[in-house]
């Protein structure tokens, strides 16, 4: 099951294929989980960027306790964890809570 709030779709392991494989759109993936601070730190940077690229990109997060199999999938080793995908391909990783500013100019080198 997928919800979407403010341009931002919560997905799971189960839809991965879907919502960012399938995408037509470059995918802006989160990977986070509720006790992570860091990820509450780059929270709004990231649903600034979704409101800001909307249309441009599509942006969805994933909650790593609930999804442990995509922390394997995707050799994650440290959260909240940004991935790019570009043609159902991961193009950039992004680890740690980084300011928006650095997250637009990774983002913009690929689209």
């Amino acid at each position: 099951m997928s919800t979407t709030t403010t341009s931002i779709t919560d997905i799971e392991g189960s839809t991965f294929q879907q919502e960012v494989l399938e995408s037509d759109l470059p995918v802006l993936v989160n990977f986070w989980a509720p006790w992570c601070g860091p990820c509450r730190m780059v929270a709004p940077a990231v649903k600034e960027v979704a409101s800001e690229y909307e249309g441009r990109i599509k942006v969805v997060k994933l909650d790593t306790d609930q999804n442990p199999e995509m922390i394997n999938r995707y050799s994650i080793r440290s959260i909240p964890c940004l991935m790019f995908f570009k043609a159902g391909k991961p193009v950039e990783m992004i680890v740690g809570a980084i300011p928006k500013s650095i997250l637009i100019s990774k983002l913009d080198q690929h689209l």
